[in-house]
């Protein structure tokens, strides 16, 4: 492998027989390595060259690892490097002081040099995929089964009103102006799937256009095609010296024009698959799951779930079991949000830092509070720089095969149902907790309630409620109350609700669809 191609670790410790441990064993494992006894030396080194992980001691001089680490965060350039502690502190409070100074995993000395090399291979992976599948999140978001949008720019409105009609007839959704201040404030608002701009124009022309466009964030990406009367060589350069995606000659009609823009939208959905194919293998390659196979066993309970993951992408939805002891067992489901920021990209790795985050969380509070579980991860999530745009919704639910008591906090999550069997009654759990990442101060709190034999509590995530029938209408929660109440749903939970659920919307999911039916056997 050429030395521009290896990875390149930093490597900081005090104890110079450390440094030279940990570099020999880098270097036989093809990285290059950099050394620095102490944090100013790691500045310098983060200043002139380009570094993939840090694997820093805690213990130094003048500025610890928890402190060097936070500073680095603060760099809007380091917000998503890798950090590994490798330390002697291996108390609960230091792991945790390491989650929240920014640090991603924490390595004990003495350490294994192999579990080093592992852990080191498996971050430098979860970060490609970061900015693999981040730089290809504008593909995913744009181009779905919607029309297309396109932005048309001439200051002739004979020819915006002909080539409006013939977009439009070809199925694709125009939006004509007559001036370039008016396609910026439109395009700000449309957010365009591409832009057709004609060159000559009184005032600011297309070439000007172009550049205004290419120092915008949210529109240099967009494909931009130059129409227009000018056909000489030096005016097409001038063009794709530019980066357009490509130049017609007014004269060729609008036939011409729409081929083109079809050829483009076509080019853009292979891309967007090819993105979904590659998540699908990086998923698989790293055994990452957003969703265990099934529900576990329960002494007291029957437990089931359902997954659809929307267009088979690894979404938004997860779901985590953790068997605090004999008599209790923790149940979460989650839905990353913003998708937008290209959640489904890498949400399966987000899935796993939430559930590193609860995991470890348990290791250090008491682990019959859903309510403290969740302050504690939303403090290491919101102090997390790498995920600062993508917050998550959360329900945390506690169940107890001895007392039959159910615990449940949530974080901008939808409302725990709970359908009573004798008599029969709905009840609704809604939590005040606010979106994990979403503030420093989530306000959790745990709501807590006894079960009776034949209760069902559904925990469900909004694709359940937001989906839709063929006429618009969304399943919503009246019909979702309908079906609990039915007798049928009493003797089969989940096989009612998924028939009921399937029936009305004929699969047509908006979203991912996550369900869990836990009901109370009979005692």
């Amino acid at each position: 492998m050429k030395d521009a191609e290896k990875k390149s670790i930093l490597v900081i410790d005090d104890d110079l027989t450390i440094r030279k441990l940990i570099t020999h064993h880098l270097k036989l494992n093809n990285y290059n390595s950099f050394e620095a006894k102490n944090a100013k030396e790691a500045f310098q080194i983060l200043s002139k060259s380009h570094i993939d992980l840090v694997l820093s001691d805690v213990t130094m001089d003048e500025m610890d690892g928890f402190e060097f680490c936070e500073k680095v965060r603060s760099n809007e350039k380091h917000r998503f490097l890798p950090f590994v502690f490798v330390t002697a502190k291996n108390t609960l409070e230091d792991k945790f002081k390491a989650i929240e100074s920014g640090g991603d995993d924490i390595i004990t000395k003495p350490f294994d040099i192999k579990e080093l090399i592992l852990k080191v291979q498996a971050l430098l992976k979860r970060t490609e995929i970061y900015r693999t599948y981040g730089l290809k999140k504008s593909i995913q978001s744009t181009f779905t089964e919607r029309k297309t949008r396109i932005l048309f720019v001439d200051d002739d409105p004979t020819i915006t009103k002909l080539f409006k009609y013939n977009l439009e007839s070809a199925g694709f959704e125009c939006t004509a102006v007559n001036s370039v201040d008016e396609a910026i404030r439109t395009a700000k608002v449309l957010h365009p799937d591409i832009i057709i701009s004609d060159i000559m124009m009184p005032g600011t022309d297309g070439y000007q256009f172009r550049k205004k466009v290419l120092v915008d964030d949210e529109l240099k990406s967009v494909p931009f095609i130059f129409l227009t009367a000018k056909a000489t060589d030096e005016d097409i350069l001038e063009g794709y010296d530019l980066g357009i995606t490509d130049y017609v000659v007014k004269t060729a009609g609008p036939k011409i024009v729409i081929a083109k823009v079809s050829a483009i939208i076509k080019s853009l959905k292979s891309e967007r698959n090819k993105a979904i194919s590659e998540l699908h293998q990086a998923a698989a390659s790293l055994g990452a799951k957003v969703v265990p196979d099934k529900a576990p066993t329960f002494e007291g309970y029957e437990i089931k779930q359902w997954h659809i993951p929307y267009r088979g992408i690894p979404g938004g939805d997860f779901i985590d079991y953790y068997k605090v002891d004999d008599d209790n067992l923790l149940i979460i489901l989650g839905d990353v949000m913003g998708k937008k920021w290209g959640a489904w990209y890498f949400a399966f790795a987000y899935a796993g830092y939430i559930r590193s985050s609860v995991r470890g969380t348990l290791q250090s509070v008491d682990v019959h509070s859903p309510a403290e579980i969740l302050k504690r991860v939303n403090a290491a999530v919101y102090q997390d720089s790498k995920i600062s745009e993508v917050f998550v919704a959360i329900s945390v639910i506690m169940i107890n095969n001895k007392t039959f008591e159910i615990k449940y906090c949530g974080a901008g999550d939808t409302p725990i149902m709970i359908r009573e069997s004798q008599p029969t009654k709905i009840t609704k759990l809604s939590s005040e907790g606010l979106l994990i990442g979403f503030s420093k101060k989530g306000e959790y709190s745990d709501i807590s309630l006894k079960l009776k034999s034949g209760d069902v509590v559904l925990m469900l995530t909004d694709g359940i409620i937001e989906s839709r029938n063929k006429d618009g209408k969304q399943f919503g929660e009246n019909k979702l109350e309908d079906v609990l109440r039915s007798e049928e749903f009493c003797n089969n939970p989940m096989e009612k609700l998924k028939e009921e659920f399937i029936r009305y919307t004929n699969q047509n999911f908006e979203d991912d669809i996550s369900l869990i039916t836990i009901k109370v056997k009979d005692q």
